[in-house]
């Protein structure tokens, strides 16, 4: 699953919204540690259509390693690191 592009792709998000700020501030925006993320926000970080952004936080997000937030018409996303954890200490344990 993590292994393959799309897997890396899911996995520079994880990384770029363990610090979303860093990655993704924008002056006069809402604070992205705070609400999380865009989709649109990631697609353009990543330098992919809006959809295929949208496809690999709604694998996250069913995977449980993201939650969402709905503000208005817009779904921010944010990790879940207590489920993260949770996902690290099986692999640990090997399964």
């Amino acid at each position: 699953m993590m292994g393959t592009p799309s897997g890396r792709m899911r996995q520079t998000i994880l990384e770029w919204l363990k610090d979303p700020a860093a990655h993704f501030s924008a002056p006069g925006r809402r604070d992205p540690a705070e609400t999380g993320v865009t989709a649109r926000a990631v697609a353009a970080k990543l330098g992919v259509r809006h959809r295929t952004a949208r496809a690999h936080l709604d694998f996250l997000t069913r995977l449980g390693v993201l939650r969402t937030r709905r503000l208005r018409c817009r779904t921010y996303y944010r990790r879940d690191e207590i489920r993260i954890a949770e996902v690290a200490r099986v692999f640990e344990k090997g399964w």
